[in-house]
């Protein structure tokens, strides 16, 4: 069974994803606390992301 040479390395590594999705996760939860406890929708929003983009760089060391 012969590969071929042409295959692209994916897009993405397994690091990267997981470190993302994590994150994300991370982001979601805060945001929707943030919300559950009275907080307006858009606060709850820039609290999810600011929790989100604070958790990728301690996430990336973590994980390594």
């Amino acid at each position: 069974m012969t590969t071929s040479p042409d295959i692209d390395p994916p897009l993405l590594t397994l690091h990267a994803a997981v470190v993302l999705v994590t994150a994300t996760l991370i982001g979601l939860v805060a945001g929707g606390l943030t919300f559950l406890g009275g907080t307006h929708p858009a606060l709850s929003v820039l609290a999810g992301l600011a929790a989100a983009g604070g958790a990728v760089p301690g996430l990336r060391g973590l994980i390594r």
